[in-house]
């Protein structure tokens, strides 16, 4: 899979910084000006990218109350239809294009999840620059095919997925062509408790899948994004909400824009800490070396003395010879005279 990938004005790399979508879902509660100043914190908060998703509720589920349609398991939405909670989830389409407008003129990318192939080709006539596969449609290999054949980049949630099931997902993209592929660590479990969510897996999926990485958050608060960024994440996806007082489906697991800046900026910090992996010292601390030991004459010698330990010691600072030497000199003698304090050298010696 590729290892550089461009998602609107942004390139996605091993050496980039993480890219970081905050994801608006229906945080919005079906009100346009609050979507839009969501998206003004976003941007405050230091986001990458806004994140909506694309869907009708007749494209997921039936309209039925059927006993396998009711939501049970424990979940923030038990009893109650699917189709009930789609239509307190949906985003109309008619405000896509507008927001889509608006999120790009403050400089941020925008793209979407699609949940069938009309959304697909919805998100496609709007030209966005990448799609998100949502953790519960890895599964469905038709709608990956249909997405990948856009030969736009892909990030794709692996919520629910089995190893086989990635698999699949990423045969599928490799079988239309399309090498854009980014996998995001996920569990699907909202909000999720820190013993479900199993960082050790961002490395194993870059190694099995060899492609990049990220994380879809749904922990509360942002030491899990700043770690995932520390074991190789390089996207990182957070529902946010304008204030959990708001309510709605997913607030609980939503991040506030005080939070979300935070988060954003302990992950700069991380990555800034991270540095490099090369054996190589910053100015700083190629200056302090001088606060080193090296081999330093400590008492007055004549030309001819003998070099011992009582003549010549391992002290700081570093300007000698480096105390590895000391006993290829020991029983070695001067070549000149030579006062207490002064540094030695290999041309001191014979």
């Amino acid at each position: 899979m590729r290892k550089e990938i461009t998602i609107g004005n942004k390139v996605i790399s091993e050496n980039s910084p993480a890219f970081i979508i905050a994801e608006l879902s229906c945080n919005h509660n079906n009100d346009l000006d609050i979507a839009y100043k969501t998206i003004d914190a976003m941007h405050d908060s230091g986001a990458d990218c806004v994140k909506l998703q694309t869907f009708k509720p007749s494209s997921l589920t039936l309209d039925t109350n059927k006993d396998d349609f009711i939501i049970k398991g424990g979940t923030l939405w038990d009893d109650i239809s699917l189709f009930e909670l789609y239509k307190k989830v949906y985003t109309p389409w008619e405000w896509h294009s507008e927001l889509k407008d608006y999120v790009e003129g403050k400089g941020m990318v925008f793209f979407s999840s699609p949940f069938d192939n009309s959304a697909v080709d919805f998100l496609f006539d709007l030209d966005v620059p990448a799609y998100k596969i949502a953790s519960f449609e890895i599964t469905d290999i038709p709608l990956i095919e249909y997405v990948a054949k856009k030969n736009k980049p892909v990030i794709m949630s692996t919520g629910i997925a089995t190893k086989n099931d990635i698999l699949d997902a990423v045969e599928a993209c490799k079988r239309v062509g399309n090498d854009q592929l980014i996998l995001l660590k996920c569990t699907s479990s909202y909000p999720t408790p820190l013993s479900d969510v199993n960082l050790n897996l961002i490395p194993q999926i870059k190694n099995d899948f060899d492609c990049l990485v990220g994380l879809s958050d749904h922990t509360e608060g942002h030491l899990i994004p700043v770690v995932a960024v520390s074991l190789g994440a390089k996207v990182i996806e957070k529902h946010f909400i304008l204030d959990k007082k708001l309510g709605g489906p997913d607030s609980a697991f939503s991040m506030e824009p005080k939070e979300f800046s935070r988060m954003v900026n302990e992950i700069r910090n991380i990555e800034n800490a991270l540095g490099s992996n090369e054996y190589k010292l910053s100015e700083k601390v190629l200056k302090n070396r001088q606060f080193s030991r090296s081999l330093y004459v400590v008492e007055n010698v004549n030309k001819g003395d003998i070099i011992s330990e009582k003549n010549v010691r391992s002290i700081r600072p570093g300007f000698g010879m480096k105390p590895k030497f000391l006993n290829d000199i020991l029983g070695k003698k001067f070549n000149k005279k030579i006062e207490k304090g002064t540094s030695l050298n290999f041309e001191m010696i014979i």
